[in-house]
C-alpha cells in the first residue's frame, strides 16, 4: 500500500482546521500543518489534533504550500486548504487508490459553499483540481493568489469520483476583504509585468466577467448568492485595473 503524505497552510485558521484535519485521518500516513504565525487557537488545536506543524513567514501562496511539501515522509502528497474537507466518496476512493496507485497525479471535483449555500453554476462547480501527486514529478506554479499543481511532461493522470467541499465564504463580507485582498496582489503581478491599464479594460473586463458567470454559466440557477458572487467576481476585475492604474501613478512621481 502506498503511504500519503496530507499537508496544509493556515493562518488563523481555528474555526476550520479541526474539520480538515479530521477528514484526513482515515486516508493519511502523516498530516502536516505549515503555519504563518497564527495569533489564534490553530496552532493549539493542531497540536492537540497530535499533526505534525511547523511555522515559516507567509511570502506566497505558491511557495508555503511548496514549503510544506519538503516536510513529507512520503512520495505521494494530498494537498488541502484550511478551509476544505475530504468528502465520504473521495475518502472512498483515495482508499481504493492506495492499495495500488498506477498514475503520477489525481484530480477531482471541489464543490465550494458560499454563505452555507452549494453553489453549481457559475464556473464554481465542478471546479476539478490536482491535489493528489507524486512530488517527484510535479510541485506547486501559476500565479499567486491562484495557484495550481503544475506537473512534469508526459505524467499521467486520473480522475477519482467525489468531491473536495470547500467552504470558501461565511459571509459576503469575508468574500469582499478577499476580493480586496486579492485584487491588490493580481494588480501587483501585473505591474511587475509591465502590463498596462487602459479605459477598454477597466469598463469591458468587469462586464465580460459578469455576463460570463451569471449568464453563459448560469450562474442565475443559484439565485440570490449567484448574483451576488457573479457582481463581485466582475467588481474584483474592476479593482484590479483601478489598483494597476494606482501602482503606475505612483512609480511616475
Amino acid at each position: 500500500m502506498e503511504k500519503i503524505s496530507a499537508v496544509i497552510i493556515t493562518f488563523n485558521e481555528e474555526k476550520n482546521i479541526k474539520k480538515c484535519i479530521d477528514s484526513l485521518k482515515d486516508i493519511a500516513d502523516e498530516i502536516i500543518v505549515l503555519d504563518s504565525f497564527s495569533t489564534d487557537k490553530t496552532e493549539k488545536i493542531c497540536i492537540e489534533e497530535n499533526v505534525k506543524f511547523y511555522k515559516h513567514n507567509f511570502d506566497g501562496h505558491i511557495q508555503q504550500k511548496n514549503r510544506v511539501i519538503e516536510f513529507a515522509e512520503n512520495k505521494y502528497i494530498l494537498s488541502l486548504d484550511a478551509d476544505e474537507v475530504i468528502s465520504e466518496e473521495l475518502k472512498k476512493s483515495i482508499l481504493e487508490i492506495k492499495e495500488n496507485p498506477k498514475f503520477d497525479s489525481y484530480y477531482f471535483n471541489r464543490l465550494n459553499y458560499y454563505c452555507g449555500k452549494k453553489i453549481k453554476h457559475g464556473g464554481w462547480y465542478p471546479d476539478k483540481k490536482i491535489r493528489l501527486w507524486n512530488k517527484n514529478i510535479g510541485k506547486w506554479g501559476g500565479e499567486n493568489p491562484h495557484d495550481k499543481v503544475i506537473l512534469n511532461t508526459n505524467s499521467t493522470k486520473q480522475f477519482l469520483k467525489g468531491d473536495i467541499l470547500h467552504y470558501s465564504f461565511t459571509s459576503i463580507n469575508q468574500h469582499i476583504n478577499q476580493i480586496n485582498k486579492f485584487s491588490e496582489i493580481k494588480a501587483l503581478n501585473d505591474f511587475n509585468k509591465k502590463k498596462k491599464p487602459n479605459i477598454f479594460k477597466l469598463i469591458l473586463k468587469p462586464f465580460f466577467k459578469f455576463t460570463k458567470m451569471y449568464f453563459l454559466k448560469f450562474g442565475f440557477l443559484d439565485g440570490f448568492f449567484g448574483f451576488v458572487i457573479s457582481k463581485n467576481s466582475a467588481h474584483s476585475e474592476f479593482l484590479r485595473q483601478v489598483k494597476l492604474k494606482e501602482l503606475y501613478f505612483k512609480n511616475e512621481k
